[in-house]
Order: C-alpha cells, then sequence, then structure tokens
C-alpha cells in the first residue's frame, strides 16, 4: 500500500520495538519496521518523512553488536530526514559520532525522574520533570561533538541529546511504554514539530487506500478468501466484498480443529448481515487423519497448512475466474516469522506468512499485512460488522491443533471443546470478556490422579489462559478473581469427563508466548 507519509523504524532487537510503531500510529502517522540489515537503497525507496533507532538488548561496544551497513546518519543529513534514536539508539549515535559509551555504573530498570535541563522541540508542552522507563546497563561517558545535553536522571547525566542543525535526537528512555508519563507527547512532538508529519491514518483513511488498491491489484479476476471465522479472516472479506462484489468466492473449512459450533455461526452471521456467498467444506476426517501421530507443534502447523493448500486447490477449480488467493495476514504474523538478525530465528511458522500460493498458482491478497489487530478491528467497525462479532478474541489459524500439546486425538479434541465453553461462558457472565485480549483452554499431554464420588480418577489437566494486550506482540497475564476461577474449576472438573485438574498460567508475553504451542 502506498503511503504519503511513513516513519522507519530501524530494529535492533528491543522487546519493545512493535509498541514504538504502535505509539506512532496511535499518533495518525503510518510506521513500519524494518531490520536494521536494511540497505541504503531500500531505505532511500521508502522515502521516510523521520527515522526511529529502536533499543537493542545488546551493548553497542561488543562484538558482532547491531550497527547498520551504512552510515544512517549521513544518509538521513543528506535527505533532511529527522533521525531519533530511543535507548540502544541513542548509544548508536554516540558511539557513531565521536562519542564514548561504556557500562554504567549503576544499572537503570524500572521508573526513573527525568530532569529537563535545555530547550528542545522534544520537550513542547512537557514539564520540566516527568516520569520515563529506563532499561538499560549502559550509558553514555562521552558527548560527541555538536551535541547538547537536554535531559537527565539522578543515574543517566546523558539522558537526552540533541543536535538541532542535523535534526538528530536521542532519549536515553523509552517513551513507546506506557510508563513513561508523557511518552506519547514527546513522540507525537518529533512527529510533527521535527518530521513535519501531517498525520491523518487512521481506519477510514486505510479503507479508502485499500479498496483502491485491491481493485487495481485484482483488476476483473477473481478472488478466492479463506474465511476461518475469525475476526481477521471476516474483515477481510468484507473489504474485499466492498471492493469487488461478485469477483470474490468465500470457502469456509471445518478442519476438525474449530471451536463449538464455529463454522454454524460463520455461515449464519454471512449469511443474515452479509450479501456473501460461501462454499462450505468438512475437511475434518482430511486434517486429522494427517495429524494422526504428529506431536511436534511445527510439524502440525506444516502439515495444516499444507493440508489448507490441498483443499483450496481442489475448491478453486470450481471458480474458474479464480486468480488471487486472500488471506488476513496481520503485522505481528509477519514480524514474529523474521528475525531483526536477518536469517530468520522463528518464534513459531504462520501458517499463512509466505509461499502458500505457489502449487496453486495463485497471488497472494493481504490487505491487513502491514496492520495490527486493534487496526483491524477499527476496520471491521467501520465496515458495519457486528460488535459482538468484532470484539471476539483471536483464534489461531492452526485452531484447536496448537491448544492440545502433543498426539491429538477426536477424544481430546471434544473434551477441550468442552471446556473451553464453560471457561468462556463463565467469563461473559463475570462480564469480564471484553477487558481480556485473549482467554482459551489448553488441553495437556498430562494425566494426574484425583478422586471423584469416592473413585480415584486419572485423567488430563486443562490449563486456563487469559491475557491483556492491545496488539498481541507484548501481553500480561490477566487476574483472573479467584470467585470466578473456582466457578470456572468447579464447572469444568465437573461437567467434562476426561479431566479432574484446572491450572491458571500466570506467565507474560515476553518471555512466554501467547499461545502454548
Amino acid at each position: 500500500m502506498n503511503h504519503s507519509e511513513r516513519i522507519i523504524i530501524l530494529d535492533f532487537g528491543s522487546q519493545y520495538t512493535q509498541l514504538i510503531a504502535r505509539k506512532v500510529r496511535e499518533c495518525g502517522v503510518f510506521a513500519e519496521l524494518h531490520p536494521y540489515t536494511i540497505s541504503e537503497e531500500a531505505l532511500a525507496a521508502l522515502q521516510p518523512k523521520g527515522i526511529i533507532l529502536s533499543g537493542s538488548p545488546f551493548s553497542v561496544y561488543a562484538d558482532g553488536a547491531p550497527i547498520p551497513h551504512f552510515d544512517v546518519f549521513a544518509f538521513a543529513e543528506a535527505r533532511n530526514i529527522p533521525v531519533l534514536g530511543l535507548c540502544y539508539g541513542l548509544q548508536l549515535i554516540a558511539h557513531t559520532q565521536g562519542g564514548a559509551v561504556d557500562k554504567a555504573a549503576k544499572r537503570e530498570f524500572g521508573y526513573a525522574a527525568l530532569e529537563i535541563v535545555g530547550e528542545s522541540p522534544l520537550w513542547k508542552g512537557i514539564p520540566s520533570a516527568s516520569q520515563v522507563w529506563m532499561s538499560h546497563g549502559d550509558s553514555l561517558t562521552v558527548l560527541p561533538k555538536g551535541f547538547e545535553i537536554v535531559g537527565k536522571t539522578e543515574n543517566a547525566p546523558y539522558c537526552a541529546l540533541q543536535n538541532t542543525q542535523r535534526k538528530i535526537y536521542g532519549l536515553q528512555f523509552h517513551p513507546e511504554v506506557h510508563h513513561t508519563t508523557d511518552g506519547t507527547k514527546i513522540l507525537a512532538n518529533f512527529l510533527f514539530d521535527i518530521c513535519a508529519c501531517s498525520g491523518g491514518w487512521d481506519a477510514g483513511s486505510f479503507v479508502e487506500s485499500a479498496v483502491r488498491d485491491i481493485r487495481a491489484q485484482v483488476g476483473t479476476g477473481g478472488v478466492i478468501c479463506a474465511l476461518s471465522g475469525g475476526v481477521d479472516s471476516t474483515v477481510a472479506a468484507v473489504l474485499l466484498h466492498k471492493a469487488i462484489g461478485k469477483q470474490l468466492h468465500c470457502i469456509h473449512i471445518d478442519n476438525g480443529l474449530m471451536r463449538s459450533n464455529e463454522s454454524r455461526t460463520v455461515i449464519e452471521l454471512f449469511k443474515t448481515t452479509f450479501d456473501l456467498s460461501i462454499d462450505f467444506v468438512d475437511a475434518s476426517d482430511l486434517f486429522l487423519s494427517r495429524l494422526e501421530g504428529v506431536s511436534d507443534p511445527e510439524q502440525k502447523r506444516k502439515i495444516i497448512g499444507a493440508a489448507f493448500i490441498d483443499v483450496f486447490d481442489k475448491e478453486a477449480k470450481k471458480f474458474g475466474d479464480a486468480k488471487f488467493l486472500a488471506q488476513g495476514t496481520l503485522y505481528p504474523d509477519v514480524i514474529e516469522s523474521v528475525s531483526f538478525k536477518g536469517p530468520s530465528v522463528t518464534i513459531k511458522t504462520h501458517h499463512n506468512v509466505g509461499g502458500l500460493p505457489e502449487k496453486m498458482n495463485l497471488q497472494l491478497v493481504e490487505p491487513f499485512r502491514e496492520l495490527f489487530k486493534d487496526e483491524v478491528r477499527a476496520v471491521g467497525r467501520l465496515l458495519g460488522i457486528p460488535a459482538w462479532f468484532i470484539d471476539r478474541h483471536p483464534f489461531p489459524g492452526p485452531g484447536l491443533a496448537i491448544r492440545v500439546p502433543g498426539v491429538i486425538t477426536r477424544e481430546k479434541l471434544e473434551i477441550l471443546r468442552k471446556a473451553d465453553d464453560i471457561y468462556l461462558d463463565e467469563i461473559r457472565n463475570a462480564g469480564l470478556y471484553n477487558e481480556i485480549w485473549q482467554a482459551f483452554a489448553v488441553l495437556l499431554p498430562v494425566q494426574t490422579v484425583g478422586v471423584m464420588g469416592d473413585e480415584r480418577t486419572y485423567e488430563y489437566v486443562c490449563a486456563l489462559r487469559a491475557v491483556t494486550s492491545v496488539d498481541g506482540m507484548t501481553a500480561n497475564w490477566f487476574p483472573m478473581p479467584y470467585d470466578v476461577l473456582a466457578r470456572m474449576s468447579n464447572r469444568i472438573v465437573s461437567e467434562v469427563r476426561g479431566i479432574n485438574r484446572v491450572v491458571y498460567d500466570v506467565s507474560s508475553k515476553p518471555p512466554a508466548t501467547i499461545e502454548w504451542e
């Protein structure tokens, strides 16, 4: 998609990098991430209005530290592009511009009090004392020539620096995290007062651009849409229908890994709310037979992805005009499938990222490839999708396959469906559903001893997971009230034959992922 203005964030491996993009977009300016290994030619082609350098777990002076392959600062200065370095980004400024960085006498993690000691366009509307969030073990020891100090903390005398003539700015703290009280305002000052962005990035502008882009890409060709029933594919289908009407052919596949009554809900929604034709395929036998005996999660994802291709390949032949395959791929899917270091160190394979249409001889249409989850929801609301559907928790492409660690069986899937139904039912009954970003049950490959009706049992353990998040890139576990947990546990153990123990997952992301596999 073409963007009239964009901010490029060079990723040096910080856990907060995605938050920078989210904060910039919240300010109404489109931002996208690129690895620090991007070439000078590729960066120039993007025509950025500004460049932000992310943090990093590395020390800038260490062997193998992530350093761009060209002089980013000379590149930006020659094109009058402002640069903002955050944490490691500030240290990179010092390290490459004649200053010095060393191990800090005292590492700084957590809250700190920022004292503004010099005028800066970054400080417009910012109080002289402000709370910021620190996360660093190194610090500046020598200021680069031509730079001035405009902010400090008790442990970081060089906390904020600038060279206004060269339009280079650096902050030791993280304005992108909500713990930094005035962080969004500081970023907005960089975007609008320093980079001269005009703003205007929102769901409405996205829909207009996306409709034009889809029509230009598709022409008169037919588009097959993999309609899983999740929020992403549903919003994608409605957007595509708005753009190309009857050129769109939706296919819903029951892969045997769906939640309870999922297919029925999807079909009814599109029949009653949207004038969309859906080709329903029950392929549960095919998927489950291929997954028989498979326990490795990466292998599960690959098998499921391949099975989807085979089914779509067969169904596509029914539509002679089919030239494209639409997918609800999101920006986090893309980010998690590559590494900032270059060659991918994959966290997990996303079955809808890259390469699927090769066998099918179809081209990809991915209207949401640049969007985060909450942005997709905003688009969905604008397109008139009912709130009860658009606010549903995310559901992974591989479905329940990655919520049954170990070997999958029909019996295990049915046990999990019942437990998951009860879990979500109790969350809704407690009025907590919309406070939680994602909640689901996991059937563990562990059996434990229990006593039920004076008899010994040896049954499965069910783990309950609930997290709060903005876009799934980071997440905190949800503090479920004890009385609600008690009701959930009692109902699951009492009503679901095959489970005699329930546990609650209190892991955040990072270090854990949201899904168990």
